[in-house]
């Protein structure tokens, strides 16, 4: 599956690499980052596609030094054009760099990606103290039951793996981290551009939250997880 991502695939199924999602993502990452009052110096994002989360993140936190790794040379080839003297990108596997070693590392919408994703999730634990995770929570009741979200989820943008909370907190408890925070991000009630059904449930899917966010998540879908951990 990691041709995909290698040759133009990818690309030409997602043409904007969802650009247009990343400041929306990068605040979710500001927000946890403040309520925890982390301190770090230098930041790092895994999978970073064409650098603009990081570069959201660099005007948030002007003083840290951040670093973009992406497998994808049309990706990093955008991303390349934007370094800023704080901001640089490398078209390499973070895994199998020595010196890769970073106070924050953030992982937003890849594991699902990956097909061996249990040894990546364990191999990023040496490339910093922090680890921020924003992982989809495709598995749903709605979703089960319909099928075809989860098969252009597959087909469309590569997802190989599908969580819930429980099974998205477990992985990373079984892998060897201590979670530090977690929380709810409203992925498909406030990213732009969803599709119809997204639209139509998006009033339903808010009210329910409201009323019992576990439930709302495990039966409607449309959002995502964030985790702070070590």
């Amino acid at each position: 599956m990691q041709d995909i991502y290698v040759s133009d695939h990818y690309a030409e199924l997602n043409p904007t690499w969802h650009e247009e999602d990343s400041p929306w993502k990068a605040r979710q990452i500001e927000e946890i980052i403040r309520k925890n009052g982390l301190r770090f110096d230098s930041l790092c994002e895994v999978g970073c596609g064409t650098g603009e989360i990081l570069l959201n993140l660099s005007r948030a936190f002007p003083k840290v030094r951040f670093s973009g790794y992406e497998i994808s040379p049309h990706a990093y080839q955008r991303a390349k054009m934007k370094e800023k003297s704080n901001v640089s990108f490398h078209l390499s596997n973070v895994l199998e760099e020595e010196d890769a070693k970073h106070d924050v590392v953030v992982i937003a919408d890849v594991i699902e990606h990956v097909e061996d994703y249990i040894s990546f999730i364990k191999g990023l634990r040496a490339c910093g103290r922090y680890k921020i995770f924003h992982i989809p929570l495709d598995l749903s009741v709605q979703s089960l039951l319909r099928a075809w979200p989860i098969m252009n989820l597959r087909a469309n943008v590569g997802h190989l793996h599908y969580f819930f909370k429980d099974s998205a907190l477990s992985t990373l408890k079984d892998c060897g981290y201590s979670i530090i925070d977690y929380k709810y991000t409203a992925s498909r009630l406030e990213l732009p551009n969803q599709a119809l059904s997204s639209t139509l449930m998006r009033l339903p899917r808010k009210l329910f939250f409201s009323l019992n966010p576990d439930l709302a998540v495990r039966v409607l879908g449309g959002y995502s997880l964030l985790v702070l951990a070590e």
